[in-house]
């Protein structure tokens, strides 16, 4: 009995009192100094006591950084953390500060710190560079792990993370390969409310040798966000997910109103597909092109980038031989479009003709967050759409975040429909299967990592 007490104890003891050696882990911080480490960007206090390093929230200072001296790659870090609500923080990894790069910004990958509402901790963020690359609005489980106004145990296998032993992210993504680990203490401005809250790190170790006998299992209700261009993982294959487009050819797709792709309008150079500027007409230059393939019930994700001033749009159940005439084909809209300088965001009712609206029909509204930000990132940068079809169910989805939902074939849709430009369509949207098209309105537009699953 004392053997297996003794060999409990010993499993339950903390991180720094494990041999630098052991198991292949060593320790970033050694309870006594900042040996290792240095402060970039902001002014806010990094000190030691009780072998933790606490930084405190100062006023009027941007995000400040400690930073381990060493870059990492490929690794496992472990770490406990204790922040005083309402304090945000975060752990950098593969991060750089670079001369070149806004005069040595702190950028890369964070894991999230969050004792708000909100409830991201464990989320990915890209600091000072593409916003949130992970959040958890689709990972409810994952939110829940984290407790505000305790230790918590932080683990990341660049990129995945987990939060007390429940795993948070699951990301792919190439950008940075390699940086330096940091503790972030988040600036306040002049918040009376957060000036001199701390958040606390202990027990900081990490292994980069012989990892894939310490990784943790996957969970496999944990969303895969894949932001490599064009690519499926392993495990998107094995979901049934397929690229719609491949990123070199033509293949799978025509012209809406053609048997063929278009002679002019369209561009496919560097993985990228490109709607030609052409002076703003709807459909007047190369034409939309839709899917040879109908789909019914779906999963599409598709990145786009708007260039200044743009208009166009993502539809489905697209009938092409509804409108033989001028102008596009008819379908429901995932509309894309630059909102603050294209006069089409102020046409419509409340917004219902905004970017990832259902067009015409029901505006956006970040139903994630309960809030009116959608979190666009700006012009000329890529975003994710994402819409699912589950039989009479649609959700539009933007960067992760959940902005609209409904039920087609119901007298709430069929409202919709008679107070929208589409009423002069029968039945409209109402098809049990229709193309997918990306819309020529005669401006640029980028599209690429077209990938669908169906149901």
């Amino acid at each position: 009995m004392k053997k297996i007490i003794l060999i409990g104890l010993f499993f339950l003891m903390p991180a720094f009192c494990f041999p630098q050696s052991e198991e292949g882990w060593s320790l970033l911080f050694n309870g006594k100094n900042l040996d290792g480490w240095v402060q970039l960007n902001g002014n806010a206090e990094y000190k030691i006591e009780n072998k933790e390093i606490i930084g405190t929230a100062v006023p009027d200072e941007p995000n400040s950084f400690l930073c381990t001296k060493n870059n990492y790659n490929n690794f496992i870090l472990e770490l406990e953390v204790n922040v005083d609500p309402p304090l945000n923080s975060g752990i950098q990894f593969r991060s750089q500060s670079l001369e070149s790069y806004d005069n040595g910004r702190v950028h890369g990958y964070q894991c999230e710190i969050d004792p708000s509402k909100r409830a991201w901790s464990g989320g990915v963020y890209d600091e000072a560079r593409r916003g949130w690359l992970y959040n958890l609005a689709r990972n409810k489980k994952g939110a829940a792990a984290f407790k505000p106004g305790e230790w918590n145990t932080y683990r990341i296998e660049a990129i995945r993370t987990w939060v007390n032993g429940v795993m948070c992210s699951n990301l792919i993504d190439d950008m940075t390969p390699s940086g330096f680990i940091a503790l972030q203490v988040h600036e306040i401005g002049d918040d009376p409310e957060s000036v001199g809250k701390m958040v606390r790190w202990r027990n900081i170790r990490i292994k980069t040798t012989n990892l894939d006998d310490s990784r943790y299992e996957v969970d496999p209700d944990v969303p895969e966000i894949n932001y490599i261009p064009n690519t499926l993982s392993s495990k998107e294959i094995r979901r049934g997910w397929r690229l719609l487009w491949d990123g070199k050819t033509t293949a799978g797709w025509r012209g809406a109103k053609s048997d063929h792709f278009p002679e002019k309008g369209w561009e496919i150079s560097d993985g990228i597909l490109t709607v030609l500027e052409s002076g703003g007409g709807e459909s007047e230059h190369g034409g939309d092109i839709v899917t040879i393939e109908k789909f019914s019930n779906f999963e599409l994700e598709v990145e786009f980038k708007l260039s200044e001033g743009a208009n166009s749009g993502i539809k489905y159940f697209v009938d092409p031989e509804l409108n033989k005439g001028t102008g596009s084909a008819i379908g429901l809209e995932y509309q894309l479009l630059d909102d603050k300088v294209h006069p089409d965001a102020k046409e419509g009712v409340h917004g219902n003709r905004t970017l990832a609206s259902l067009y015409d029909m029901i505006p956006v509204y970040n139903l994630s967050e309960n809030s009116t930000d959608i979190r666009l990132k700006a012009i000329n940068e890529w975003n994710k759409a994402r819409i699912v079809v589950r039989d009479n169910h649609i959700e539009h989805w933007l960067n992760n975040l959940k902005v609209v939902e409904y039920e087609r074939n119901t007298q709430m849709y069929r409202a919709l429909v008679a107070n929208s430009k589409y009423k002069i369509w029968p039945n409209f949207g109402e098809a049990p299967a229709g193309h997918i098209l990306l819309q020529d309105h005669g401006n640029k537009v980028q599209f690429r990592s077209i990938k669908i699953r169906e149901f």
